[in-house]
């Protein structure tokens, strides 16, 4: 597949996840938290189903960048531990394979918090 198509898939699929997000935001009243849970549960869905693996060949990073690449990982996890250490890999495996992730964001988020100055949003 050319470059430039594989480009224009990407930006199709990373468009369309955040057009969707963006209509769920405005046209109901769910909090843009429930919208993120709602896309990572989803993530883990598509992983589950076998789906997220034919939609990543086809848009790669479009998919996997954004929260349902989070998903998928903690899906990919899961199924890991447990085959490797039976049922207890339900409570671990999740974490173990997303554990550089949620580091690098509490790293950054320490890191950030100490450099700005934080305040109540204005409308």
């Amino acid at each position: 597949m050319p470059d430039y198509l594989n480009l224009f898939l990407v930006f199709l699929m990373g468009g369309f996840l955040s057009l969707i997000a963006q209509i769920l935001i405005d046209l109901t009243r769910l909090t843009p938290a429930r919208i993120l849970v709602a896309y990572v549960c989803s993530g883990v869905f598509l992983y589950a189903t076998g789906a997220y693996d034919t939609l990543y060949k086809i848009f790669g990073a479009g998919v996997a960048t954004p929260l349902i690449g989070f998903g998928a990982a903690i899906g990919r996890g899961v199924r890991e531990a447990i085959e490797k250490n039976g049922a207890i890999g339900i409570l671990s495996g999740g974490l173990s394979a997303t554990a550089t992730g949620i580091t690098a964001a509490l790293i950054f988020a320490l890191f950030f918090s100490l450099f700005t100055k934080g305040g109540a949003k204005r409308m």
